[in-house]
C-alpha cells in the first residue's frame, strides 16, 4: 500500500552554544545524515578561512552590503558577534519552509530572539550546553583555529551565553557528540510530526471519512 503524502509546512530547526560547546559539529552531523534537512547558508563580514568556499559555508559580503541588506529587510535576523556581522537571508529560507523542506541553522542567542519574533510557528529552538567550563576551554584550544586573545575573549563571553538557556524549546547538555545528535534528531522527528505543521492533515482526515 502506498504511502499517504500529506502536505507539512518546514522547520526552521536552530542550534545555539558558547563557542566550542559543539553546535556546528552537531550540526554537520545532523545534515550529513539526514537528506531531508538542508543548512541555511548566513550571510557574513567576516574574513574567509582557508578552505572556506563562499555560498557554500557563508555569503561573504563587505559591510556595506551587509547593511543594505537589513536596511531592505532581507535578513530574518542579523547580530554583530566578536567585531563581525552575521545574518539568515529571508527569501531561501521562507521558500524552503513553504515547499514542506527543513533548514538548520547555528546562530547566537541573539538571532535566535529574532527568529522567535519573525518566524515563531516555524522554529525549533535548541541550546547545546557543555559539561563543564574545563571542557569548553580544551575544545576551544583544540580547534587551533583562534589566537589565545580570542579564546580567552570567548570564554569570557560563554557565562552571558549560556544565561540565556531558558528562552529554548529544548536543552542539551554536550558530553558526547554522537549522544546529542540522537537527541537533536529524536527532537526534529517529533517536531515534524506536529499538528499545526501539517495543513494538509484536515484534507486526508476528511478523505478518510468519505472512504467507503
Amino acid at each position: 500500500m502506498a504511502k499517504s503524502k500529506i502536505k507539512r509546512r518546514g522547520i526552521l530547526l536552530v542550534l545555539s552554544s558558547p563557542s566550542g560547546a559543539g553546535k556546528t559539529t552537531i550540526t554537520r552531523a545532523l545534515v550529513a545524515r539526514d537528506r531531508k534537512l538542508k543548512m541555511s547558508v548566513s550571510v557574513t563580514t567576516r574574513p574567509r578561512r582557508p578552505r572556506e568556499i563562499n555560498g557554500r559555508h557563508y555569503h561573504f559580503v563587505t559591510r556595506e552590503k551587509f547593511d543594505a541588506m537589513v536596511a531592505a529587510g532581507e535578513l530574518l535576523e542579523h547580530a554583530l558577534v566578536f567585531g563581525n556581522c552575521y545574518g539568515t537571508p529571508r527569501g531561501p529560507v521562507m521558500r524552503a519552509l513553504g515547499a514542506g523542506n527543513d533548514i538548520i541553522s547555528d546562530v547566537d542567542w541573539q538571532g535566535t530572539q529574532q527568529l522567535a519574533a519573525n518566524v515563531r510557528d516555524d522554529l525549533v529552538s535548541v541550546f547545546i550546553l557543555p559539561p563543564s567550563l574545563g571542557a569548553l576551554k580544551r575544545r576551544l584550544q583544540t580547534r587551533a583555529q583562534d589566537s589565545r586573545e580570542v579564546v580567552l575573549a570567548r570564554m569570557a563571553k560563554s557565562a552571558d551565553e549560556m544565561s540565556h538557556w531558558a528562552e529554548y524549546d529544548y536543552v542539551i547538555v554536550n558530553e558526547d557528540i554522537e549522544d546529542s545528535v540522537r537527541q537533536v534528531r529524536a527532537i526534529l522527528e517529533a517536531e515534524r510530526i506536529r499538528r499545526e505543521r501539517q495543513p494538509g492533515l484536515a484534507a486526508f482526515v476528511n478523505r478518510l471519512r468519505g472512504e467507503r
